[in-house]
């Protein structure tokens, strides 16, 4: 296969296997086959035994981490139609989206220290629950390895896609815009694209969670983070 023909062939891959993936998932509701993991588990096995190298692989993951960018802006949508709530609960929402933001840096930086692991270490797992772009950056500023960051925020939005929706409702937390907030600001896009699945309302809130956790920790981990590894 020329290369041309190659991409193409990884991304209809991809595509399929999600399908496929989130079809399973819908019809089983088990937590261990959300699409996510179960497409990427299929991928990994259908390179493995092809044949396909990851260089092979990789020019059609460039073009669908590009996509990410307007599938993101796409999340506007339910937010427009959701307005109502946000422009009634703004201050609750936001004070909520704080809160949460600051908690899972403190417990992660804790977790981590408590657990005797290298300062190098608790740096990178910090920004967890923070979008991948940004978390990497926030990981450079804070003496973190970028690399072992995405690997923890690749874990944190799996993890969360998977168990989040049924922690919440074992917290007998039903409200919408509860569920979505809680995602969003734990589980980043992972977890939006799961509670999207419930509705509108869950996806819009956590694509608002999402966006404003990565903000507000942009701007206080450079300086929260070295304080509480102080």
């Amino acid at each position: 296969m020329n290369s041309p023909i190659m991409t193409a062939f990884t991304i209809l891959l991809t595509v399929v296997l999600y399908i496929i993936s989130r079809k399973i998932w819908i019809k089983t509701q088990n937590a261990l086959l959300t699409p996510l993991l179960l497409s990427t588990a299929g991928i990994i096995l259908i390179l493995h035994y092809s044949g396909i190298t990851f260089e092979q692989y990789k020019p059609g993951k460039q073009i669908m981490t590009f996509l990410l960018g307007p599938a993101t802006v796409g999340l506007a949508l339910p937010l427009y139609l959701n307005r109502h709530i946000l422009r009634s609960s703004f201050f609750p929402i936001l004070i909520g989206i704080v809160c949460g933001a600051v908690s899972t840096l403190t417990v992660a930086v804790l977790l981590a220290k408590v657990s005797g692991l290298e300062a190098l270490i608790v740096a990178s797992i910090a920004p967890k629950s923070v979008t991948t772009p940004i978390a990497i950056e926030i990981a450079q500023i804070v003496g973190g390895d970028p690399a072992i960051t995405v690997a923890f925020v690749v874990f944190t939005g799996t993890l969360g896609s998977m168990i989040g929706a049924s922690v919440l409702t074992l917290c007998k937390i039903t409200n919408p815009v509860a569920r979505g907030l809680a995602m969003g600001v734990t589980a980043h896009g992972q977890g939006t694209a799961t509670i999207l699945q419930e509705g509108q309302t869950q996806g819009a809130m956590a694509g608002v969670a999402m966006a404003l956790t990565a903000i507000i920790t942009s701007f206080i981990a450079p300086l929260f983070i070295p304080w509480l590894l102080g």
